[in-house]
């Protein structure tokens, strides 16, 4: 699944916060970045809404099971080319 898939209301679990943790995505929208709900207590942190880079969403619960999130081109691209600056 991409994340351009994945649907506002499903499960997912992102790696923004450097370790991974679950969260709800809270739009149906498609792009570099997405907007979710992240449970950051999961990991002594605050729990928070925010966006966050798609390429930072690692798997989403589809029928009670967690399936891999690729990324799109434009995604890697992104990734490849914040990397470089050093982020």
């Amino acid at each position: 699944m991409t994340t351009n898939e994945i649907k506002k209301g499903m499960k997912i679990k992102s790696v923004q916060l450097g370790v991974p943790v679950t969260g709800i995505m809270m739009d149906n929208l498609k792009g570099n970045t997405r907007m979710i709900k992240t449970n950051g207590s999961e990991v002594g942190m605050f729990d928070s809404t925010g966006s966050v880079y798609a390429y930072d969403i690692i798997l989403v619960e589809v029928d009670g099971n967690w399936v891999e999130v690729t990324d799109t081109e434009k995604q890697l691209k992104l990734q490849k080319s914040l990397a470089s600056m050093g982020w």
